[in-house]
């Protein structure tokens, strides 16, 4: 297990399949907000001391697992690692918590979840032990064995099974926005505005602008009064083209 500066993607491992999006023609293609916030994001990781590293674990039957992460040049003193939601990256996610965390004396570890950002494996499993014994190997691999860990949402999920699976690396857990306990008859009774799971699960990866309307209104305390179709087609492309 390797890891290794990962200014440019992984060679020799294309992401997961892109999703298919209707054929439409989208305005502003010369300018993408979401890539240019991409851009600024990645510089307050920059800024705060952090350094993007792409961690190539080995994988049965010749196939290979990368995990992108941010991580300090040097050896973590007070660990915490900071796992984001489905939809999010690692710099979408927590570039507004870097700086608070840095100055109570943490050092910030930040992985982008397989399947998301710049991470993928060739592998099939999509299960929340496959993420959590892949980012456990992960840390092994950076020479961190031992770290507290904050999940948002999906990251929750992916936390609370590192902490079942692993209690002897995770010292301690926060879970955020995380329904670990949440059961199908939970959607049944109302608990959330969906039917089920299977609509659930739709809502989180956005194919249209209306559907990005619908989420943000849903999760956000105070949604946005505008939200341009041009802007949010962009967010689309961008934040949604390599999950899977």
């Amino acid at each position: 297990m390797a890891a290794i500066p990962a200014e440019a993607p992984a060679p020799g491992l294309p992401p997961p399949p892109p999703m298919e999006h209707p054929r439409r023609r989208r305005p502003c293609a010369l300018f993408s907000f979401a890539a240019a916030r991409d851009r600024f994001l990645r510089h307050r990781f920059f800024s705060a001391g952090l350094r993007p590293f792409s961690v190539r674990l080995p994988s049965p039957a010749g196939t290979s697992t990368v995990v992108h992460l941010w991580a300090p040049p040097r050896s973590a003193r007070r660990p915490v690692l900071l796992l984001h939601g489905f939809g999010a990256s690692a710099t979408w996610q927590w570039a507004p918590y870097l700086r608070p965390l840095i100055a109570a004396g943490f050092d910030p570890i930040v992985p982008d979840l397989v399947f998301f950002g710049g991470s993928c494996t060739r592998l099939p499993d999509r299960s929340d032990a496959f993420q959590a014994s892949t980012i456990k190997a992960a840390m092994d691999a950076i020479g961190v064995p031992r770290f507290g860990l904050v999940g948002v949402s999906y990251g929750g999920f992916v936390g609370y099974r590192m902490a079942a699976m692993f209690p002897e690396a995770v010292e301690r857990v926060a879970l955020i926005c995380a329904g670990v306990c949440l059961e199908e008859k939970d959607l049944a009774e109302g608990l959330f505005p969906v039917a089920g799971v299977g609509e659930a699960a739709a809502l989180l990866v956005p194919r249209r602008p209306e559907e990005v309307r619908r989420l943000v209104r849903l999760t956000f305390v105070r949604p946005p009064l505008i939200m341009p179709s041009c802007f949010l087609w962009d967010y689309i492309k961008v934040s949604y083209s390599v999950s899977a």
